[in-house]
């Protein structure tokens, strides 16, 4: 499935690891994967597994593991929201409701309109910054640090507007 739609792709992933390494590849496999669909499917975790001579449940144990990787259908972007202690503590508690109530859904959830999912994670490296949320979707990963209501906002009415385009 990856190998006959990202040959390229796939063959420079697996150059950067010995032949006995291929197991290392899983990761950026994973990510080439979501270039397509919002989460990952048994099909793809299946095909990975081959691809690097894995077991399926190798793959799923990634995939359960890291919050870049989902395995159920969401939106089309991703709000990750930090809400850690030092992050809570410049904010990010009452930003993460503000956040909810404007989305009008609860963490772990998803927009009535199918566009965004939101979910709270647990340190993304910029406590200093908060509050901050990753922002991911089929164009990469993109930080948003020091946040207020206002500009989490203005984001979000330009993903809906994309979206609608």
């Amino acid at each position: 499935m990856l190998t006959e739609k990202y040959p390229d792709e796939v063959n420079k992933i697996l150059a950067k690891y010995p032949e006995d390494r291929k197991r290392s590849a899983i990761m950026p496999l994973l990510y080439l994967a979501l270039r397509d669909n919002d989460h990952i499917t048994n099909d793809v975790i299946r095909d990975i597994a081959a691809i690097t001579g894995s077991s399926e449940t190798q793959v799923e144990g990634v995939v359960g593991f890291y919050t870049l990787y989902h395995d159920e259908k969401g939106g089309k972007h991703y709000i990750q929201i930090c809400t850690d202690l030092p992050c809570a503590l410049r904010g990010a508690d009452q930003f993460a409701e503000q956040a909810k109530d404007y989305l009008g859904c609860g963490f772990e959830e998803t927009t009535a309109d199918g566009k965004i999912t939101l979910e709270h994670v647990m340190c993304l490296a910029a406590c200093d910054k908060a509050p901050m949320f990753q922002l991911q979707n089929g164009k990469g990963i993109f930080y948003h640090e020091n946040q207020d209501i206002e500009s989490f906002k203005a984001l979000v009415d330009e993903l809906r507007s994309e979206a609608d385009a």
